[in-house]
């Protein structure tokens, strides 16, 4: 087979669908704009999901781009041979367009034509859905596999845990899907060896999704008035596959990043088990932390929602860099090696260069500072254990062991905790066998930290359980990491479950009072530049239906006076009840007419530009009121620092009569 670079896939998979009557779109941001139910983008398909539910596309109705990902649900995977918290998806979309009969033959083609990708056609195999008693077999995909050549034996129907996208909620659309695989050396793991497997014989190379009915609200599958196709090829998996790497770290992509990372730390790659996983981790997260900052949208380490994965990744890329003796300071040299990797492709990344250096930089030093926290929380813990251990022991070595138990009971010096009932009832009772056998049996469990504690300095002062670990075996302990496991286990799944209701299926919330949330910060952001001037850009947003919050580049707080002139202008605008309106552009007529254009990188050769009187004009994708007057009032909640040069504010407006 060929072998390939980045570069060459990106060209040629975009250049086979402008062939075919697409147009080429920028990748949009990877932080949803307007959008509260996802934190980051994760799929091709998110920034177009109203466009599949039928808005038309400035573009057309054909598509296709290379998007940027961030999918962090596997953060803690990442260190094998595969998992990846950032990727890049080639795709393409039918909007109502084609279907089933023109994609497959199209898939084909770009598989095995010499001209394209040229693989070998008995090594390929491919999957439908089989059907079940909701939607019918796509016999009609598998025909159409047969119709290029496929053999009956390189087909595979599968039930829908494999075949079938969507809804991405509870309902909405969905559909069966056509799954490609490349077909390994390795050997059948059975006779029902097929591309369900986690054998590793069958590699997914490429995915062609047909949302071709609407699931109700009672469970029914209705056909689509609209029907899309929706394709996706991660571009680090196929370069993976296609040049036959193990791994996709040793793909062209990883290697200046993992070179840097060996360079600064004296270490190599592949030299032992625990070297490699740290290689890998770290090169993953600053990877997925520079295009996060380095977004046009680019957000800094927080506590909250974008920002708190952010401090995630560059703390624990920060971990197991102090883990193979990377030098202070590391992070910033790593993000400028992937910053001259991507620029071309991303021109963002070096627009935000300096913002992404100033943020790696802020957070290194805040770690440092959590590292010493979480180290005298441990030196708390352990002193606890020690003082504890002191009293047993007297009570041990008294000669009137009930009686010492008592006293040392009355007077709290053995705290009534559920590990020290049994020895403070044994007292009361006058026990002395069982009472010096429940203190040995404590004395015995003070040899191991408990899971509650050790996950208490992971959870609440982000304290590393390896660190624990490590100061735990200087001071003659164990850690009960069964315990820590179950109780991180039982967080994840906490969170999971918090994070699916909020942000689940990754649609836009297009409710009317989200609507006029997002109105309002266009009408905000004017006020703001009409005020502090034109160096105030936006930074990024989150509208929830309750409120909006609105970061922008600023260098200060604003005064109470700034504050209160830009609510002044913004109601003004809102009392003049404007009508919004909406019309398709070039981005150089768009600037032609003084639009702001925040994020031009993600758009197309055609916009839309949304003016609300004569007070604002901008380019931009999301939802919008009618009229400015649909808002009733606006009010600023609070104005803050979201991090160095960025301010954030919080603000409200008022509801309609009918909610």
């Amino acid at each position: 087979m060929k072998t390939y670079k980045a570069a060459e896939l990106r060209s040629m998979f975009q250049q086979f669908f402008k062939d075919h009557g697409h147009a080429v779109i920028s990748s949009a941001s990877l932080i949803p704009e307007n959008d509260p139910t996802v934190l980051f983008t994760t799929a091709g398909m998110h920034p177009l999901v109203p466009y599949l539910m039928g808005q038309k596309h400035p573009a057309g109705t054909r598509l296709t781009d290379v998007q940027k990902c961030v999918r962090t649900g596997d953060i803690d995977d990442v260190g094998d041979f595969s998992h990846l918290t950032f990727f890049e998806m080639l795709g393409n979309w039918s909007l109502g367009d084609y279907f089933k009969q023109e994609m497959i033959p199209w898939s084909w083609e770009f598989l095995t034509s010499e001209k394209y990708l040229g693989l070998p056609k008995e090594k390929l195999a491919f999957s439908v859905f089989a059907g079940d008693e909701d939607c019918p077999r796509d016999e009609e995909s598998a025909q159409l596999w047969r119709d290029c050549g496929v053999a009956d034996d390189h087909i595979f129907f599968l039930p829908k845990e494999n075949n079938w996208w969507g809804p991405a909620g509870l309902t909405g659309p969905c559909g069966p899907d056509t799954e490609m695989f490349i077909i390994t050396d390795k050997e059948p793991c059975g006779p029902d060896c097929s591309p369900a497997c986690s054998c590793g014989r069958y590699l997914e190379i490429w995915n062609d999704v047909f949302m071709q009915y609407n699931k109700q609200a009672d469970g029914t599958f209705v056909p689509l008035s609209q029907k899309n196709v929706d394709t996706g090829m991660g571009l680090e998996r196929t370069i993976c596959v296609l040049n036959g790497k193990k791994s996709v770290y040793e793909t062209e992509l990883f290697e200046n990043i993992l070179g840097k990372i060996a360079e600064l730390s004296g270490k190599t790659y592949g030299q032992d088990e625990e070297t490699t996983k740290a290689f890998r981790i770290i090169g993953d997260h600053m990877r997925t932390s520079t295009f996060i900052m380095g977004d046009d949208r680019g957000v800094s380490p927080s506590n909250m929602d974008q920002g708190y994965v952010l401090r995630r990744l560059i703390r624990r890329a920060v971990r197991y860099g102090m883990s193979i003796g990377m030098p202070d300071g590391f992070t910033g040299e790593i993000a400028k090696v992937i910053i001259a990797q991507y620029k071309e492709v991303y021109p963002e990344l070096e627009r935000n260069e300096k913002f992404v250096l100033e943020q790696l930089s802020l957070e290194e030093t805040r770690f440092a500072k959590t590292l010493r926290q979480g180290e005298k929380e441990f030196d708390k813990i352990y002193n606890n254990i020690q003082n504890t251990r002191a009293t047993l022991d007297a009570i041990l070595a008294a000669e009137n062991k009930v009686a010492l138990a008592q006293e040392y009971a009355q007077t709290k010096k053995l705290r009534p905790s559920p590990d020290m009932l049994p020895i403070i009832e044994a007292a009361k009772a006058g026990d002395e066998a069982a009472l010096v056998a429940a203190v040995n049996a404590r004395l015995e469990s003070l040899t191991t930290m408990d899971g509650r504690s050790a996950f208490k300095l992971y959870d609440t002062y982000g304290f590393p359980i390896e660190m624990t670990i490590e100061l735990a075996t200087e001071k003659g302990l164990k850690v009960d990491e069964a315990d820590f496991a179950e109780r991180f286990k039982q967080h994840q799944a906490t969170s999971q479950a918090g994070a699916e209701q909020r942000f689940k299926g990754g649609l836009a919330d297009h409710s009317a009072q989200t609507a006029r949330l997002h109105t309002a910060t266009h009408l905000m952001h004017t006020a703001l530049r009409k005020v502090l001037g034109d160096e105030v850009a936006q930074k990024g947003s989150n509208i929830t239906a309750e409120r909006l919050r609105f970061d922008f580049s600023f260098g200060r707080k604003m005064t109470k006076e700034e504050i209160a002139e830009v609510e002044k202008l913004v109601n003004e605008a809102i009392a003049a009840k404007a009508p919004i309106t909406c019309r398709e552009m070039t981005v150089p007529e768009a600037k032609a007419e003084g639009a702001i254009g925040l994020f031009e990188s993600k758009y197309g050769e055609l916009v839309k530009v949304y003016t609300m009187g004569e007070f604002s004009k901008e380019i931009c994708g999301g939802p919008h009121a009618e009229n400015t007057g649909d808002l009733k009032s606006f009010k600023i909640q609070k104005e803050e620092s979201s991090s160095a040069g960025v301010r954030r504010i919080k603000a409200v407006i008022g509801t309609t009569a009918d909610e």
